[in-house]
């Protein structure tokens, strides 16, 4: 997982399988992002999705917890390229509304 910072957009490289026996490790990895984003001040919480290819339903609820964790912040979660499998699961789980999705 990589992360950097950039102006007010920190971003965060999800890993390749977002399930749930890499959950944990993605977790810590990604909470640990979200606080020195915070305390950069960025706005935006970028999770780069380009290079995963696969979201189950723990890998969603994830998302979900960071998505809750910067709204806490006053920061803004932006899924960055994600696949047509997790754009479909959102949209089924109606959680799209709770991220900015940019392609």
């Amino acid at each position: 997982m990589n992360a950097q910072s950039i102006d007010s957009t920190y971003q965060l490289s999800v890993p390749m399988r977002l399930i749930a026996d890499t959950r944990a490790e993605f977790r810590l990895a990604a909470l640990e992002s979200l606080e020195r984003a915070s305390q950069q001040g960025a706005r935006d919480f970028v999770l780069d999705l380009a290079n995963c290819l696969q979201v189950d339903a723990s890998g969603l609820g994830i998302l979900v917890l960071i998505e809750k964790r910067a709204r806490e912040r006053g920061m803004r979660t932006v899924l960055a390229q994600p696949g047509a499998e997790l754009r479909h699961l959102l949209d089924v789980t109606r959680l799209d509304y709770l991220f900015r999705i940019v392609q």
